[in-house]
């Protein structure tokens, strides 16, 4: 039984959700819903800090401006808001999938060029936005069936295992600080478990303060970020880089859109499969909006964007999916982005305390790969399902990576590809020669 709402306020795009102070079990604050406005606040703040690890991250690795890239994501997630009228919670951060074009394409360090690679990225994905919404959406559900979508969102969580673990290589997250990430894994399933009503819901940000608290008084902030914490300035502008524009750049970082469409497309089936709501109609509009977004960025020196699967994993944690808590998240972000001590502060965030919170977000949106997958009926006795999703899943979890020159392509790209290809030919495939899940049964892996 779903709870009532007060309806909305002519004054209101939301409608209080009940009495605005907790969320009955098996209930969730829908989109054009809303929790009280401290309460809404808290989530906004938690968004804010589920996303600021991987937003700061990609900046810190391609040699951009944090500040910036901070600024420019809170501004692109309005605009985001704006364009998909306020329907579909989304926070737009930086994307990963930028990392490795940006850092081929900065002719001499200059960000320059790659700044405009990425402003050209974001036409391109606009453009296909446009095509999407005048088109229509029903294309997508015969090209992104549930299997397909269950298997993108599956592998996207299952690809940012080993940042959570080992930074992705750099040494960082889990095995920087073992106990420090321990202590806020715990800290998080506890706080899930052991507050009631709202303080359960901030399970994620309270995690966060302890494990921040912990290596505190062990000790275990780095002494130069915590020196950077007390000399930043408490006001000021971000640092701004006009993009230059190259067809060497252009080339390296477009094909970045294909990656965008498939995680915009992810984002948009999650919600729809959390919320219990076809969001299909705004399929067109996100890619809109994340392009957009994605333009706004690379005119003053931000990293692209895109839907953010941290942001999944903690409405899925709160089954709050009110937008108003990502206008909150937004403006947060603009604010934080023009303060050099929050900057600061960010970056005093132990290695450990990120590694054991991004353990439980990206743990939750894999198994929400899987509640695609079962609330979809999706029939595994059909070996076309079975090996599509078994194969993306793979390419994902292990990130397989083809580079083609100048190009890589990650495994977020390569298994998105896999579940489209794998899918699609192995059906044409069945049709042509009259073979079908029911006439021919795949062998069944034993447990």
């Amino acid at each position: 039984m779903t709870q009532t709402s007060t309806g909305p306020s002519r004054r209101s795009p939301w409608s209080l959700h009940g009495d605005g102070r907790s969320v009955r079990p098996g209930d969730v604050v829908h989109p054009d819903e809303r929790l009280s406005w401290p309460r809404t606040v808290g989530v906004g703040v938690q968004h804010v800090v589920a996303m600021f690890g991987a937003t700061f991250t990609v900046p810190l690795i391609t040699g951009f401006p944090p500040a910036t890239t901070l600024f420019f994501s809170g501004l692109g997630t309005l605009l985001f808001l704006l364009i998909t009228g306020n329907r579909l919670p989304s926070y737009l951060g930086s994307s990963f999938a930028f990392i490795a074009p940006v850092l081929a394409a900065k002719a001499g360090g200059d960000i320059g060029p790659a700044l405009g690679g990425i402003l050209v990225a974001g036409v391109a994905l606009a453009l296909v936005g446009l095509v999407v919404q005048l088109a229509g959406s029903r294309w997508i559900d015969a090209l992104m069936p549930p299997v397909v979508t269950g298997a993108i969102v599956a592998l996207i969580g299952l690809n940012l295992a080993p940042v959570a673990w080992d930074g992705g290589g750099s040494g960082t997250g889990v095995l920087a600080q073992p106990l420090i990430a321990v202590v806020t894994l715990a800290a998080i399933l506890l706080a899930t478990v052991a507050f009631r009503g709202f303080l359960a819901r901030l399970s994620i940000l309270l995690g966060v303060l302890v494990g921040w608290l912990l290596a505190a008084l062990l000790g275990d902030l780095d002494p130069a970020a915590v020196t950077g914490l007390r000399e930043a300035a408490w006001v000021g502008l971000p640092d701004f880089h006009a993009p230059t524009f190259s067809l060497r750049a252009v080339v390296l970082v477009i094909p970045v859109i294909l990656v965008l469409i498939a995680e915009n497309a992810g984002h948009v089936k999650a919600v729809a499969a959390m919320t219990g709501r076809n969001l299909d109609r705004d399929m067109g509009r996100a890619f809109l909006g994340d392009g957009l977004a994605t333009v706004l960025a690379g005119t003053g020196g931000g990293s692209g964007t895109t839907t953010y699967a941290e942001n999944i994993g903690v409405m899925a944690a709160t089954r709050v999916y009110s937008t108003a808590a990502y206008w909150i998240a937004g403006f947060a972000a603009v604010l934080l982005g023009l303060s050099p001590k929050f900057g600061a502060l960010i970056l005093t965030v132990p290695a450990g305390v990120l590694g054991g919170a991004t353990t439980a977000l990206y743990g939750l949106i894999a198994i929400l790969g899987a509640r695609i997958w079962i609330e979809n009926r999706v029939d595994f006795h059909d070996p076309v399902n079975l090996m599509t999703a078994a194969v993306a899943v793979i390419v994902g979890a292990a990130n397989y990576t083809l580079t083609a020159g100048d190009l890589s392509f990650n495994g977020i790209a390569l298994g998105t590809a896999a579940a489209l290809v794998i899918y699609h030919g192995m059906r044409l495939v069945a049709r042509l020669r009259g073979t079908t899940a029911e006439s021919r049964r795949g062998p069944e892996p034993e447990l």
